[in-house]
């Protein structure tokens, strides 16, 4: 018989035992080797059974093992020293905690999803694995970070095959109970809740949970609550489900609801306020209308409050192509806003205008969270260098009359969590050579530009390690097809031939990641026959894992996981490529070091950053990827091999695709194998093991969450807190007040005149430029005039650009020109050219672009000057 209602009994635990509750809560145990190994000591069998999950272990332990634990002395100091490890970790100093500056006090970080561990299924793909990996290296920091997001009742969709390879999916229901999180509570014992105003006078409800990820909180939104009508408890139903309605009060309650719940949790815990409020992605973007909000409660008026937001806020964007923003019918967000429904006290109209599309190409019928995002945010950034330079792009839109490269989005590429990513085996090896302390602070720390202690790790050490790891992939493999198998309705009699399924001698890539059709997972079938004598040369054999998942509303990407199930269900090759359904956290950390090869090869530049390829040069594997992403920024040929690009517009996709595979099949075929099966004098392959050897040594420390995190500070975080500071309400309202007279004044700041003495235009000459400008309403005070000068192209356009600030000679004309000059340095050869500018200046700026106004000379002018000298 089936219950009608399901309720988790939880384990008392004998006083003795009572740190195991506060170890398995603290998600450090996901990362942390020592925790883990004292929890399989509670109960070996049923810590596999539970897949690793504390909390589901110590719910189905007998109490006669407890009983028994609670008398061994052993197990006792164990307990005891992972306890005081873990609150030394969680309360003492770390790298944030010793620098100066003015650091915030701490930072709001905002995502979608977040990827801690399999047993918190709250992630999709990479961005959530990202969020995940910042939260535990600001943790390993001690940066004081307080995560937010939403807690999904059915999770992201788990996968499986049917017996013809097409994608089915299913959605668990998770019991929050079950996981391992706390409900925040009031002082009187009552769930902590936020609500939303919905249209009508309804109310939307959310419960906040608590999940703590070593030393930072992470707060949850759950609508799943019983005040609740049925459509408003599914908001948090699923991970990126649902229509456009659904995502619009999905990401208001994340944002809005959001900065709602970190005010609660401050008031509740006494942990500081957020000074910094980082938005992870567009998804987040409303906590920036909230804090408006917020500060219009105290009487600051919108255009103040949006200056004083803005200066405390960061967004990272991390998509590279358009189609990949959420945005939302203009209707659709204006009904959610205003007289009886969310934030009444603001003009809808005024929110509205922060996610319009006003550029050139824009669509103003559209509300674009991106866009909401970067216009709410003084400071931006892409995830690689490549992809910030995609960005700004993208975007140069908002920053109209600007070189891209001026557009004030930077990038910091993304780095992995080491702890949870490198594997047991790899991590005894390192302890072995360094300490288990220089190991872990290596790894989570980071802060040194190479390993050189690698150096000592013999030859046969290494290959012996990756061996045994690859050997490991293999049992792993055979053990998850043969389930997929039993899925998709075979019986045990079909299934012998899984036993001889891979080989722990056989050159081993991986492929695993989401299946939209940028990421191509299907080019290795380019060329089927071809793939085919790959798999099975007789001298250089290779194997292939593959696993990914399509989008459920994506009928194109499930086509593409079919196309490549039924090539390896063909029993000429099935013992030598496998499709392994339902890729994930657990997944992942035994594929990865498995693999020798990581291979990446999406279209070109549409990998904003790509870490899965750094996670496995983590565990000693190498990369064999397209320029893109993270790899277009670090490659040498010491990590790995770059599939050659067909890039350009005269190349068709299909076309591209032929050229892309081709290259891929010849490096395979002419460099990876031989390299991988060459040996030396003592029956090694040297060679391989040199590049694993450079590997670890000098990427190794770059790809580090810890580098990444400390980027974000350095870069980010401080100066935003420190802009916040001097953004106080008056300082705010001075601001808006001076923007507001520039944007008035400036059709008609015009650059008048441009003369420059004559010079011989020889290397090392100088010109003395002299400009007369129109400046209407506004003074020197209010404008940067700047000559900007470089090597012009064949279409005169300045490339290499430098500016030279221009300074005011006197007061103004009869006419109300102001006279400016300055010198200007002919410091390169070649065709050159010159121009002049004037931008806005305040104190108060983040950058020259951040108002998006800028006037140059008009054609008339510009001829007049005689500005190109060849």
């Amino acid at each position: 018989m089936k219950a009608i209602r399901r309720i988790t009994v939880r384990p008392v635990l004998p006083e003795p035992l009572a740190p195991l509750h506060e170890l398995a809560r603290n998600l450090r145990w996901s990362w942390h080797t020592g925790t883990r190994d004292l929890f399989q000591a509670v109960d070996p069998g049923r810590w596999a059974a539970s897949d690793g999950d504390p909390v589901r272990l110590l719910g189905a332990v007998p109490h006669a093992r407890l009983a028994e634990l609670a008398a061994d002395e052993g197990f006792l100091r164990l307990l005891g020293e992972a306890a005081d490890d873990l609150r030394s970790y969680v309360e003492g100093d770390r790298w944030y905690q010793k620098q100066s500056g003015g650091l915030p006090a701490a930072v709001g970080y905002f995502s979608p999803e977040f990827g801690i561990t399999a047993a918190l299924p709250q992630y999709s793909g990479g961005l959530g694995i990202l969020a995940g990996d910042h939260l535990k290296a600001a943790s390993d920091l001690g940066v004081p970070l307080i995560g937010v997001g939403l807690l999904y009742r059915h999770g992201y969709f788990r996968q499986s095959l049917s017996r013809d390879g097409w994608q089915q999916e299913h959605y668990p229901v998770l019991d929050p109970h079950e996981l391992p999180l706390t409900p925040l509570r009031e002082p009187d014992g009552t769930d902590c809740r936020v609500a939303l105003a919905l249209p009508g006078g309804g109310r939307l409800l959310a419960r906040v949970w608590q999940a703590q990820v070593g030393r930072v909180p992470l707060l949850l939104l759950d609508s799943d609550v019983e005040e609740n009508g049925p459509g408003e408890r599914d908001v948090t139903d699923r991970l990126y489900g649902g229509g456009s309605e659904h995502r619009l009060l999905q990401e208001m309650l994340l944002g809005i609801g959001g900065v709602r719940a970190v005010r609660a949790y401050c008031r509740l815990t006494g942990h500081p306020e957020p000074e910094v409020f980082h938005t992870n992605e567009g998804h987040a973007g409303f906590l920036g209308v909230e804090r408006i909000h917020e500060l219009a409660g105290r009487g600051v008026d919108f255009d103040a409050a949006i200056e004083a937001v803005r200066a405390g806020t960061v967004f990272t964007t991390h998509t590279p192509v358009p189609a990949g923003i959420d945005r939302f019918d203009r209707e659709l967000v204006a009904r959610r806003f205003g007289p009886g429904a969310e934030l009444p006290g603001i003009d809808p109209a005024r929110i509205l205008g922060l996610g319009t599309e006003t550029y050139a190409g824009g669509d103003p019928n559209v509300f674009n969270m991106a866009v909401m995002g970067l216009r709410l945010a003084q400071r931006a950034n892409g995830v690689s260098t490549l992809h910030g330079r995609v960005s700004r792009e993208m975007f140069s839109g908002l920053w109209p009359g600007f070189d891209p490269e001026e557009v004030p989005i930077t990038s910091v590429t993304n780095g992995v969590h080491a702890p949870t990513w490198v594997a047991p085996e790899v991590l005894r090896l390192g302890t072995r050579h360094l300490g288990e302390q220089r190991t872990l602070e290596a790894l989570a720390v980071g802060g040194s530009d190479r390993w050189d202690a690698v150096a000592e790790i013999a030859d046969r050490d290494i290959w012996e390690l990756r061996r045994e790891l690859r050997g490991r992939l293999v049992d792993e493999v055979r053990e998850r097809l043969a389930a997929s198998w039993r899925q998709r309705g075979a019986g045990a009699a079909e299934l012998g031939w899984i036993d001889g399924v891979l080989d722990p001698d056989v050159l081993t890539i991986g492929f695993a990641r989401r299946v939209p059709s940028y990421k191509r997972l299907t080019l290795m079938l380019r060329d089927p026959d071809r793939l085919r004598r790959l798999l099975l040369d007789s001298d250089r054999p290779v194997q292939i894992v593959v696993a990914g998942k399509a989008h459920p509303a994506d009928d194109g990407g499930k086509r593409l996981v079919q196309e490549l199930v039924r090539f390896t269900d063909d029993p000429r090759v099935r013992h030598r490529i496998v499709f392994l359904p339902d890729y994930g956290m657990a997944m992942a950390q035994k594929l990865y070091p498995g693999c020798d090869i990581w291979l990446n090869n999406p279209l070109r530049p549409l990998e904003a950053c790509g870490t899965s390829g750094m996670k496995a040069a983590l565990n000693g594997c190498l990369n064999l990827s397209v320029l893109d992403g993270w790899w277009d920024e670090w490659f040498t040929p010491d990590f790995g091999w770059a599939i050659p690009t067909a890039d350009g517009t005269a190349t068709d996709e299909q076309r591209r695709d032929d050229l892309e595979a081709a290259a891929l099949y010849d490096l395979v075929e002419r460099r990876v194998a031989p390299r991988f099966y060459e040996r030396g004098p003592e029956g090694l392959p040297d060679r391989w093991i040199e590049m694993v050897r450079h590997t670890l040594t000098h990427l190794g420390p770059k790809v580090l969450a810890g580098r990444m995190v400390r980027e974000y500070v350095e870069k980010l975080y401080a100066p935003a807190a420190r802009s916040g500071r001097a953004l106080t309400p008056d300082a705010a309202r001075e601001l808006a007040r001076w923007k507001s007279k520039v944007r008035a004044s400036w059709p008609r700041v015009a650059v008048d005149h441009v003369e420059a003495s004559t010079a011989t235009a020889e290397l090392g000459a100088t010109l003395v430029l002299r400009v007369r400008v129109a400046l209407d309403e506004l003074g020197p005070e209010d404008v940067e005039v700047q000559a900007v000068a470089g090597r012009v192209d064949s279409g005169d356009r300045i490339t290499d650009a430098s500016t030279v600030s221009l300074k005011p000679v006197g007061g103004p004309d009869l006419d109300g020109r102001w006279a400016y000059e300055g010198p200007l340095s002919l410091d390169r050869t070649g065709p050159y050219g010159y121009t002049v500018r004037i931008l806005p200046a305040h104190r108060l700026l983040a950058s020259p672009a951040e108002t998006g106004l800028v006037t140059v000379p008009s054609e008339a002018t510009a001829e007049a000057a005689g500005v190109l000298m060849r």
